[in-house]
């Protein structure tokens, strides 16, 4: 069967070490979309594991799966990989044929739009690898695929097409000079050749390479488990959230079908396990409307946000929950659980359970609230409105919450979810009564044996 791993919220809720709590059952472990702007952070006792590419799953040695929906950047792939070597872990993962892949010039690209964009305080607030020129040349037919990699004509051929594009928009339509570049490699056809046929062979050498939809049915049709991870969240799914504040794919449920060739029947027959982190956070500009105050520094929407009227609760709940970017590195704006937020997340993915992440993080306050629903133009809303602009308008209806006093989570962990304190049993039943959704796992600590496990989906 199937579990997919959906992130409900704005990202960073935790979804890979619900991964590796789950992995344990599983045999093979499947990322659908993103590329390494992913930040997933893996705890197995005193290790710590930071990854950004390399599915989850790979820490308990599972197959790894990068699939058709994901953009891969080699040179961070085998990066980690030979990280993950050295530190004593035989990593198996496998890269789908129709993955496309991301090239220096893509990064450079980034980097020049987002500039160009902070001009006019437009900027997303990307992580500058490279992902959304990559889906934008995917999308755009123009685009280099892992298969190409492993045919140095066809991979010749890609280049000579696409380089010559990519220098015009450098050159003309920026009007910057490509020797001035950090990376005036990123455009030149020959350069780009001989590194990536080079990926290519060791691809191919190594064996990594899949037709991802008939590598993972045929492990379906043999009994194995299969993970599902998505990566980022519903809110910046680039279909279901605050476009143009979201990423270039779709990290929903669906997103695990086109990502990965099994069909909506597969991924519906099993279970969709929805992430909740227990208030929220993002990194990156766009609409909060939780959102308790802004984060010091040229953060994208800091100033769109202003200060907030809570900073000091903000900065309590940062420092408490370790709030910065794994990739990069960046402080996240603190906000509020949003229930609106949450429902449009269950809906568009069809939850079958949930995991909620940081209970632990919240410990210690006399009280916190939830936005239950919003005002927009005199009407109460249960969800979030289509565009951003009004989401930006809406106005929050906030429920109060008596807080919860600091526990031995360990010891919680260990003895189960009727160990939690009564007021912290109180909020996570309102969130599970709210989306009609049972609650499968709570984490109350970044290890894997700091998770109270209330069902086990494989």
């Amino acid at each position: 069967m199937t579990v997919t791993i959906v992130g409900s919220q704005l990202g960073d809720e935790g979804k890979g070490g619900i991964v590796d709590l789950y992995g344990d059952a599983a045999d093979v472990v499947v990322r659908y979309q993103g590329g390494d702007n992913a930040g997933h952070t893996v705890v197995e006792g005193d290790e710590e594991y930071k990854l950004s590419l390399v599915p989850s799953g790979a820490v308990r040695g599972k197959v790894g799966v990068l699939g058709n929906g994901c953009v891969v950047n080699p040179r961070t792939l085998f990066d980690e990989l030979d990280a993950l070597r050295d530190r004593g872990l035989d990593p198996d993962v496998r890269v789908a044929r129709r993955a496309h892949v991301i090239l220096p010039y893509h990064r450079v690209l980034d980097g020049i739009e987002e500039e160009v964009k902070s001009e006019t305080d437009d900027e997303v607030g990307t992580t500058g690898r490279g992902i959304g020129p990559t889906y934008e040349d995917k999308a755009g037919r123009r685009g280099v695929r892992v298969g190409d990699l492993l045919d140095p004509e066809v991979l010749r051929d890609r280049l000579e097409y696409v380089v010559p594009q990519k220098r015009a928009i450098v050159e003309d339509v920026y009007g910057l000079d490509v020797a001035d570049l950090d990376d005036p490699d990123a455009l030149d056809v020959d350069a780009l050749y001989e590194e990536f046929r080079e990926f290519g062979r060791r691809l191919a050498d190594e064996g990594m390479t899949v037709n991802a939809g008939e590598f993972l049915a045929s492990a379906i049709d043999d009994g194995q488990n299969v993970i599902l991870e998505g990566a980022q969240g519903t809110i910046i799914d680039i279909d279901h959230g605050n476009y143009p504040f979201v990423t270039s794919s779709n990290p929903t449920a669906g997103g695990a079908c086109t990502g990965t060739g099994l069909s909506p029947g597969v991924v519906g027959d099993g279970e969709v396990v929805g992430i909740v982190k227990a208030y929220l956070t993002r990194v990156g500009s766009g609409p909060m409307p939780t959102e308790l105050g802004g984060v010091e520094g040229d953060t994208p929407g800091y100033e769109e946000q202003g200060e907030g009227e809570n900073e000091e609760l903000a900065t309590y709940i940062r420092e408490e929950g370790d709030e910065y970017g794994t990739v990069t590195g960046r402080p996240r704006r603190v906000g509020w659980l949003d229930m609106p937020m949450l429902r449009h997340a269950a809906r568009a993915s069809g939850f079958t359970g949930l995991a909620v992440n940081h209970v632990d993080t919240l410990a210690g306050l006399d009280e916190l609230q939830v936005g239950h629903t919003y005002e927009l133009d005199g009407e109460t809303l249960e969800t979030m409105p289509a565009t951003t602009e009004q989401w930006a308008d809406c106005e929050v209806n906030l429920r109060t919450f008596d807080g919860w006093p600091e526990q031995d989570w360990a010891a919680v962990a260990s003895e189960g979810y009727d160990a939690l304190h009564e007021n912290a049993r109180a909020y996570l039943d309102y969130l599970s009564d709210e989306l009609d959704t049972p609650i499968y796992a709570v984490g109350v600590g970044p290890g894997r044996s700091q998770t109270i496990v209330r069902e086990r989906p494989f």
